[in-house]
């Protein structure tokens, strides 16, 4: 069935080709969104500011169903996202909440976890590498409390959420 409704639909990219995926489909003609953040990357003989994609492999394209096939066929573009087997639609209101958490210019951090006060958990990386135990609370996205199996002591950790993994 064809639906002549625009929507906004995630699609997963090649990856690391978010940003070329992102320019074919404009030079189509496609309506796109890449959410882009600046970051300061180190090499080891210099700093610089760069954007990457704030999620990884994902962009939104703004289209009806006609042009499905037309996104596939743009080079990087791997699949879209589908939910209880239809091809997942997402809310134009998040795209503009998206677009304005962006504009805040705010510190983000995304983690593609959902983890739970009382879960056991694995800093996977930062000056906490290794340490596991149970979330017992977060404070913020860079503080959290760990308490640690071994030794039955609670510790609050500054570590960011995004080194954090289930257990």
């Amino acid at each position: 069935m064809i639906d002549n409704n625009y929507r906004w639909y995630p699609v997963y990219t090649r990856s690391r080709a978010e940003k070329k995926a992102y320019e074919e489909l404009i030079r189509k003609g496609i309506n796109a969104y890449l959410p882009l953040r600046k970051t300061l990357k180190q090499w080891s003989d210099r700093k610089k500011w760069v954007e990457e994609p704030l999620l990884k492999s994902y962009l939104f394209v703004y289209i009806s169903s006609k042009e499905y096939a037309e996104v596939m066929m743009t080079n990087g573009i791997a699949r879209f996202l589908y939910f209880s087997g239809h091809i997942a639609a997402m809310p134009s209101q998040q795209i503009e909440h998206l677009k304005l958490l962006l504009a805040t210019e705010q510190d983000l951090e995304v983690f593609d976890h959902d983890i739970k006060p009382g879960q056991k958990v694995w800093v996977k990386a930062g000056p906490f590498k290794d340490m596991a135990g149970e979330l017992v609370s977060i404070h913020n996205k860079q503080r959290i409390i760990l308490r640690l199996d071994n030794i039955g002591y609670s510790i609050e950790i500054n570590t960011s959420m995004a080194f954090v993994a289930p257990l």
